[in-house]
């Protein structure tokens, strides 16, 4: 939601998708009502690729084409604590790679084409820093997928205008932040919680043509991480 009122707020016409009918509805209005700019949405699974390719054929009919497509599905990590290597299950780690690793790859090969039409396009994927530490088995692998699923998306469609990155955001709060996650200490550099509407900025500046310089690479935005070095 955060993302999509930013983007709307840049000039974007917006078309969003949720599993909630109803939560879409809601969203759709608030968001057409703040910024005046058009808004769609539609109900889909990214787990469903048939559900994902009448999603993106009926955003693309709604606004006339496609430019930006900003992954964001499955369940935030750090809201509970994650099993221990004895606890992980395999229909729980299917489900993380189902709706979040295949999940977002099906949007992007529905979404893509559309891009590649138009010469310019841009697919923000957003994944987590549990990709760079450890303390969650499912949380590591379905974002380190993510990530390098970008990067060979990134070389792919770099020919054609398209650019792709990954995002990583840390515990963010947002609408659905649990009261007990609220409370963690944050332990990143910034001494708080990112707020859902900061990672937005870095996504809404990643979506437009001034993120030339930046493709296949992943972005972290969740304040800062004390100690580690990236290169």
């Amino acid at each position: 939601r955060a993302i999509a009122r930013e983007l709307a707020r840049e000039g974007a016409d917006v078309a969003i998708a949720a599993r909630d009918q109803g939560r879409i509805d809601a969203t759709v209005a608030e968001l057409s009502r703040e910024t005046g700019r058009r808004v769609v949405g539609t109900s889909t699974d990214t787990g469903d690729g048939a559900a994902v390719a009448a999603m993106v054929a009926a955003s693309a009919e709604a606004l006339g084409g496609l430019d930006i497509l900003v992954n964001a599905a499955a369940q935030p990590g750090g809201q509970q604590p994650a099993p221990r290597w004895d606890g992980v299950t395999e229909e729980a780690l299917f489900e993380e790679i189902r709706v979040k690793v295949l999940g977002y790859l099906r949007v992007a090969q529905a979404a893509a084409p559309h891009m590649i039409a138009g010469g310019w396009g841009r697919i923000i994927n957003i994944s987590g820093l549990a990709a760079r530490q450890t303390g969650s088995v499912i949380g590591s692998v379905r974002n380190v997928a993510v990530a390098a699923m970008s990067k060979n998306l990134a070389d792919e469609l770099a020919p054609h205008g398209v650019g792709v990155v990954t995002v990583h955001p840390g515990l963010t709060r947002t609408e659905a932040t649990t009261e007990r996650a609220a409370r963690r200490p944050a332990g990143n550099l910034a001494g708080r919680l990112i707020d859902a509407r900061e990672v937005a900025y870095v996504v809404t500046f990643l979506a437009s043509p001034k993120s030339a310089a930046i493709d296949g690479d992943s972005i972290a935005a969740g304040g800062g991480v004390p100690g580690a070095i990236y290169y």
